[in-house]
């Protein structure tokens, strides 16, 4: 058994430890990471507790071998696999700060819409029920009287987290983007400063907004880029079958959650492709590889 699975204080001690880590990387410019021309970044979509491709993950990451390979991980809480009301992805929390403080300047969570509604007492679904009762039902399996103490863990680790990652190759990598209808209401200036407790509230939170967009037509998409110097975004949130998806003219949603799952490699040394390049280039999580991916695959 994991020494925190079931001990609230170790597992506060790791999220705190981990939060910290984050919010003290060289690489930490405000709201967000900036990675240099440097090395190689794997990219996922949502991940949603399954430890399986978790797993595949981190193992095609390969960590260990070179402090110049990163990898960004999105949304790893809240499964559509509740047993008795129980969600237990907690425990993801726990893998995620794990790796963290092993690699601190290698590993890059991004804030996502389930992870801000679990730590603001959202609503939120994802089709089995309130996510939110459900992972803390599982706190409370766990902890029992400790599961205040975990749950106030997580919300410091969740508010450490950085809204994007931004690549100085071109490339941005963030959970989702504003939509449309919301941009009369988004600060744009948000990666120019911290976050502040409000930016993870909506309906005009900063946070809120970029996790929380669906809808995004192409002069919208080219006004971000514009904004944000950016030349492909890369994103997770919308669930797309085939663990890709394209929308023109610069975004690739990614999904890594499901058995089509998919990751990306990109070379932080060269020029970001434009992104319906960057859509071919994507691989199955599981099967496509055998562990050894190359920089300069994307």
């Amino acid at each position: 058994m994991i020494r925190w699975d079931h001990d609230a204080s170790a597992f506060a001690d790791l999220l705190e430890n981990a939060a910290a880590v984050l919010r003290s990387s060289p690489y930490r410019d405000h709201s967000f990471v900036r990675l240099p021309r440097r090395g190689r970044l794997l990219v996922t979509g949502d991940i949603h507790d399954n430890v399986s491709n978790f797993d595949a993950v981190v193992f095609a990451a390969e960590l260990c071998k070179s402090s110049r390979n990163h990898v960004v991980l999105h949304e790893l809480i809240h499964s559509d696999r509740v047993v008795d009301g129980l969600d237990r992805s907690y425990r993801m929390l726990g893998y995620l700060a794990e790796l963290i403080v092993r690699y601190p300047l290698q590993v890059h969570p991004v804030l996502a819409n389930h992870e801000i509604a679990q730590c603001r007492k959202q609503l939120i679904s994802k089709g089995a029920g309130n996510n939110v009762e459900h992972f803390d039902a599982g706190l409370d399996w766990a902890f029992g009287e400790g599961a205040e103490v975990a749950s106030d863990a997580i919300s410091l680790f969740i508010h450490a987290m950085p809204l994007a990652i931004r690549c100085d190759n071109g490339l941005m990598v963030s959970h989702s983007l504003p939509a449309d209808n919301t941009m009369h209401r988004m600060d744009l200036r948000v990666f120019q400063r911290e976050l502040s407790d409000e930016d993870f509230d909506g309906p005009d939170g900063a946070a809120y907004l970029l996790t929380w967009g669906r809808t995004h037509a192409p002069e919208h998409l080219t006004r971000l880029a514009y904004e944000w110097s950016v030349k492909a975004f890369l994103v997770g949130h919308s669930h797309v079958p085939g663990g890709v998806g394209f929308r023109a003219p610069n975004m690739v949603i990614l999904n890594t959650d499901h058995d089509e799952a998919r990751v990306l490699v990109v070379d932080l040394e060269r020029d970001c492709p434009e992104a319906s390049v960057l859509a071919t280039r994507t691989r199955l999580v599981h099967g496509a590889f055998d562990g050894v991916l190359e920089a300069g695959d994307a």
